[in-house]
């Protein structure tokens, strides 16, 4: 299926973003109870469990409803929908467990959230690179918005800039490969209905964060429950409805272009912590967001002028 990105898509990716950027003022709270595998696993299951419920309430609304078509093409080959979702949901469990576990590895005194979120960020040239790479059509302009965008991240999570190189920044890497995997794998099983590949996805990714939880940390009861809320927020609008609005966005928007507006996400991290946190913006940081936001909005350009040519 031949997909061009779209306002409707681009909508449904900047809700997405806006619910991951404002979980790490969540992600910040649980780190000082739980570790990486412990919080992962059980934000993970929480996710799973919302997605499997409004899966069944989705299914009981159309009962008796004449959409039997909707319904059959679902239902056609279930066995494939697992697959996709347990792929998703293998790149997923690296993705999250590699940022989570350098976050933690940064020695004191290191901004390892701002470093990290740039590291991570680049995951929005991956994607344009690899797009290319597949034969897959990126227009010059999102070219420009992209490189845009890695220097608006720059401004906005490097407030110090480099100063050596930490095992934390290798993981940082890794991770945003993985993050970049995920959009691309997600982008091949856009067809699979958004809401219960996502619910897959989680489910497997919790499991296999349940095992390396007993494996490699040892959690208490007691410090799951103080984590409960942020747990809950990261569960429900992270897990939960984020990553199935970018599933569901990224039928409308291409690959190249789903990822300069999820990484709005870091705005909207700092834009958390101002609000919630009382953290103030610098001038720097304040230029990031605005060149960020520049590059989401330079990115939209091709799809409206491909709009505008068919209109004449």
């Amino acid at each position: 299926m031949k997909k061009q990105s779209s306002a409707k898509g681009s909508l449904m990716l900047l809700m997405a973003a806006f619910f991951w950027g404002t979980t790490f003022v969540a992600q910040s709270a649980a780190a000082k109870c739980i570790g990486a595998f412990t919080f992962n696993a059980t934000r993970s299951f929480v996710g799973a469990l919302f997605l499997a419920i409004l899966v069944g309430l989705r299914r009981a609304a159309k009962k008796g409803e004449h959409i039997e078509q909707k319904e059959n093409s679902e239902k056609a080959n279930p066995v494939s929908v697992w697959k996709a979702g347990i792929i998703c949901g293998l790149v997923l469990f690296a993705a999250m467990n590699f940022q989570q576990t350098g976050i933690t590895l940064y020695p004191d005194g290191v901004a390892s959230s701002g470093r990290s979120g740039f590291l991570t960020a680049t995951y929005v040239i991956i994607v344009a690179l690899c797009s290319k790479w597949l034969g897959k059509k990126v227009h010059p302009i999102i070219g420009v918005a992209t490189v845009i965008c890695i220097v608006g991240m720059y401004f906005l999570c490097m407030a110090q800039g480099f100063s050596g190189v930490y095992f934390g920044d290798v993981l940082g890497i890794i991770c945003a490969f993985c993050f970049a995997t995920h959009i691309m794998v997600v982008d091949h099983f856009s067809d699979c209905d958004s809401v219960a590949l996502s619910c897959i996805q989680f489910l497997t990714s919790g499991t296999l964060s349940l095992v390396a939880m007993f494996l490699f940390e040892q959690p208490a009861v007691l410090q799951i429950w103080k984590a409960g809320v942020p747990i809950l927020y990261a569960g429900i609008f992270s897990s939960g409805v984020a990553y199935t609005l970018q599933m569901a966005g990224q039928k409308y928007a291409a690959p190249a272009v789903a990822s300069i507006v999820m990484s709005l996400e870091s705005v909207f991290a700092v834009i958390g912590g101002f609000i919630i946190l009382q953290e103030r913006l610098t001038q720097r940081e304040a230029l990031g967001c605005v060149l960020v936001f520049a590059a989401v909005m330079i990115a939209q350009v091709p799809d409206m002028i491909g709009k505008k040519m068919e209109h004449k």
